[in-house]
């Protein structure tokens, strides 16, 4: 490959990193663009998890032998198998040298300086390769983890040019992955309620949108619990707000523990006192049970005084749920009357017919009017 193949390859693999919108299309983007450079058949990314000792494998592209997936979910080796990533890799690097790529062979050592790793020659004729060039990837200064290219057997070995190549690649994979995980930290803060960790109105309007559109479209239960923190205004006002923040933080911990009976729930934090949990696929009588136990859990909390429940699910006789909007009402009212009942349980909408005082509140005209409810403005806003 001419120089400028080769940096038209450097560039294609930068630009496809960049265009990721998630690690695992980065990953691919990573393997694939390097793949290509190299002229390889197939190509994997792994990581190095130094608290486990092991070696992860991320991703697999390219023709794939026999019990290789795109994305294993449990694709690892010891790190002692593959000690270079240790020894050579940070031993040498760490005392000066360079994070070099080499290269080995079905036959044995190749071109390079790590030196001959049994397992990767073993790996390399089980799987009917006849050669590889393995580069280290180093980020935030340490080593991260490896890039694998490999050719099957028949195909030229590979050589040093090409081991100085996947050296330059792997660099810009670095930088690459640097890059993604740097923009899904931003993405993480975006839809995280930084008091709490769980997450934020912001992440609830999206899933609910979508949830919502699932229902409409494949009939899926939808559920929505809204919790309403009691005596918050008073532990800040006796106690002072830094006990009060952490009335919310254990009230999250709480609405998260039981947040995990309902697969899949998304466990959330909207402002100030007021909390929700939403569910898609569980029954409504799961998620109710789920809020029945986050009202007993919040009584035995040693601050505040409980917490106000209230449930909407499009599998309970509320009427059409044609938009998040009215679910969120349908909660919220609910919510409402169990704060108005001191209840010790959760309200449920729909639960109470005919004509349920909870519907009939939701979907009153003059709710918009009077501004008698003050929460979920802007995009759900009553109406």
């Amino acid at each position: 490959m001419g120089e400028e193949s080769r940096l038209a390859a450097v560039v294609a693999l930068a630009q496809g990193m960049a265009a990721a919108h998630s690690s695992r299309e980065a990953w691919r983007a990573a393997a694939g663009g390097a793949r290509r450079a190299l002229g390889g058949s197939f190509a994997a990314l792994s990581v190095w998890e130094r608290e486990l000792g092991r070696l992860r494998v991320l991703v697999n592209v390219g023709e794939l032998a026999e019990g290789e997936e795109e994305f294993p979910e449990d694709e690892s080796y010891p790190v002692h198998q593959f000690a270079e990533i240790t020894e050579f890799l940070h031993e040498r690097w760490a005392g000066g040298g360079e994070p070099d790529a080499w290269v080995e062979t079905a036959q044995g050592p190749g071109e390079g300086r790590a030196g001959y790793c049994h397992q990767r020659v073993a790996a390399l004729r089980r799987r009917g390769r006849g050669c590889c060039v393995v580069a280290p990837i180093v980020l935030h200064g340490r080593a991260w983890g490896e890039l694998y290219v490999a050719r099957p057997v028949g195909e030229p070995v590979f050589a040093g040019a090409d081991a100085d190549f996947a050296t330059v690649l792997a660099a810009v994979v670095a930088a690459g992955i640097a890059q993604t995980e740097r923009l899904e930290e931003a993405r993480r803060l975006a839809f995280t309620d930084s008091l709490t960790g769980l997450a934020n109105r912001r992440a609830v309007d999206a899933r609910l949108d979508e949830a919502v559109e699932l229902h409409r479209r494949d009939g899926a239960v939808v559920s929505l619990v809204v919790c309403d923190v009691n005596g918050l205004k008073k532990v800040n006002d006796t106690l002072g707000h830094s006990v009060g923040d952490r009335l919310l933080e254990r009230f999250g911990s709480v609405l998260s523990l039981c947040g995990a009976m309902l697969p899949g729930a998304l466990a959330a934090r909207l402002g100030g006192d007021e909390f929700c949990l939403l569910a898609v696929g569980p029954s409504a009588d799961e998620v109710v049970k789920a809020a029945d136990e986050v009202c007993r859990r919040a009584v035995e909390l040693d601050i505040g005084d409980g917490v106000a429940c209230g449930v909407a699910s499009t599998e309970d006789p509320i009427g059409p749920v044609h938009s998040a909007r009215r679910l969120f009402r349908l909660a919220d009212a609910a919510q409402y009357r169990a704060k108005a009942e001191r209840a010790a349980h959760p309200v449920v909408a729909g639960r109470e017919v005919p004509d349920d005082p909870v519907v009939r509140l939701a979907d009153e005209p003059s709710r918009e009017a009077d501004g008698e409810r003050r929460r979920f403005r802007g995009r759900h806003a009553p109406g």
